[in-house]
């Protein structure tokens, strides 16, 4: 009998404004948040096995996820995943390197150094979130941190699969035509939606952050 695959616990991590956005109208995001506020962001990347983004992210800001602690302090990096059901991550991108795993739906190409996964699709296309968890167990990751955007935010929300959200807010509006931090859910009613509990809130410089944990 094949060992019941152990999933990665799921932490959502965001930044955005007051109204929830990730970014402005044309896609400028970086910084959203003060110094305070990324340096957490470093310190909880730094205690994650893996940090997760779709391809958007990667083609918007071209990041590398790794785990960069103050006063040079050492850290370890943790597995970058990227979400990339066409692949479209460029081979010259920050994470077409050695240490990142590229989960697509197509036939494995090579980018870079990047290691490329094709695993089973969902009814959209894109690597289906279920699949991306058994994978990952499969490697022993045991934490994952979902940095975005917010169609990924959006998938993993709707498979039921966000154990945790670590929310960093800005005290700035960038107003409905800014990008939302969770793409659309289609809820239908008030009483589907994903109910979270508030553990803290706390000032992290200008900014809030706050974490949650999911109701069972």
């Amino acid at each position: 009998m094949r060992p019941e695959i152990l999933r990665p616990r799921v932490t959502l991590k965001v930044a955005t404004s007051l109204d929830g956005r990730i970014a402005t109208s044309s896609g400028e995001s970086q910084w959203i948040t003060g110094p305070e506020a990324r340096n957490q962001g470093h310190a909880l990347r730094a205690v994650s096995d893996a940090i997760l983004v779709g391809v958007e992210t990667v083609l918007a800001d071209d990041p590398r996820l790794t785990a960069r602690l103050p006063d040079g302090q050492p850290a370890k990096d943790p597995l970058r995943v990227v979400m990339d059901s066409r692949l479209r991550t460029p081979p010259f991108a920050r994470l077409a390197q050695a240490g990142t795993l590229i989960l697509t739906t197509r036939e494995p190409k090579p980018v870079g150094e990047a290691e490329v996964v094709r695993v089973a699709a969902d009814t959209a296309g894109r690597p289906a979130v279920g699949a991306v968890l058994d994978l990952l167990g499969e490697r022993g990751i045991q934490s994952l941190m979902v940095e975005g955007g917010g169609r990924i935010a959006a998938c993993f929300i709707l498979a039921d699969a966000v154990d945790a959200i670590e929310w960093f807010r800005a005290p700035i509006v960038l107003g409905g035509d800014g990008r939302p931090s969770v793409a659309t859910l289609a809820l239908g009613r008030l009483h589907k939606a994903p109910k979270f509990r508030r553990l803290a809130a706390e000032a992290c410089g200008d900014d809030l952050w706050e974490r949650y944990e999911r109701l069972s």
